[in-house]
């Protein structure tokens, strides 16, 4: 069939795996927000939102509700969140947010992860002086926006940054920022407006940036990507350019 065909069908199979990941880390947010705060999207704002972020990436609905499902049954085990720094190969700060059943397991292979790259696994708390945690929502741009106008209406829920950006399919999509304390407000307020918000999370914003040749960017890219196929980890977050 040609070479054509097999680096189509090697796109496909990527594409796939990035899927099912997404959706497991998915299914553990929704497990958490049920845990949490109980079955009801109405009554439970981080559920609310995992569903929200579920839908951002076409989880299908039914897994949505086995999830929600399994969660809600007196015996589902529970996931505990932890956060990882160290400096991967090049000195590279590398940030591991993780949901686990099992905080042995998930040490081991993570400090395995940065050891066999030549990096090293830091203390708790070693790396706030470079990664902020800031509250990062996401919806597609109406065909009548007013970037200035909006910024206005969302002062209110703590809005520090708007700007819009391009989604894979080149579609416009805002970006709306706020401090992590107001991640509640911000997520009220665009309800209260009728804005169907795509996705909204807690994300790491790095206040600096290491600049690293091809070859050593490869390196860290390296390490990254066998981390972010580790079940336990929810997010990795580094500061390169």
């Amino acid at each position: 069939m040609g070479r054509a065909f097999e680096f189509r069908k090697e796109r496909k199979f990527k594409r796939w795996a990035k899927m099912a990941v997404q959706f497991t880390r998915l299914g553990k947010e929704i497990a958490m927000a049920v845990k949490e705060g109980g079955p009801n999207a109405d009554s439970n704002s981080r559920l609310r939102t995992a569903m929200q972020n579920a839908k951002a990436v076409n989880m299908p609905k039914d897994r949505v509700e086995a999830a929600i499902k399994r969660a809600s049954e007196k015996d589902a085990k529970g996931y505990e969140e932890y956060v990882y720094e160290g400096y991967g190969p090049h000195g590279v700060p590398v940030l591991i947010e993780t949901a686990t059943d099992n905080t042995n397991r998930t040490v081991a292979n993570v400090r395995s992860y940065f050891t066999k790259a030549g990096g090293s696994l830091g203390k708790t708390g070693s790396l706030d002086f470079i990664f902020q945690r800031k509250s990062i929502f996401r919806f597609p741009a109406p065909e009548d926006l007013d970037v200035e106008e909006l910024e206005l209406e969302l002062i209110d829920g703590g809005l520090e940054e708007l700007y819009v950006e391009a989604d894979e399919e080149g579609n416009d999509i805002v970006v709306v920022q706020t401090s992590f304390e107001d991640f509640g407000n911000m997520q009220k307020l665009l309800e209260e407006k009728g804005i169907e918000v795509s996705s909204a999370k807690l994300e790491r914003i790095s206040l600096s940036h290491s600049s690293l040749t091809e070859e050593q960017a490869a390196d860290v890219l390296k390490m990254i990507d066998k981390i972010e196929e580790d079940d336990d980890v929810q997010a990795v977050y580094h500061n390169m350019d």
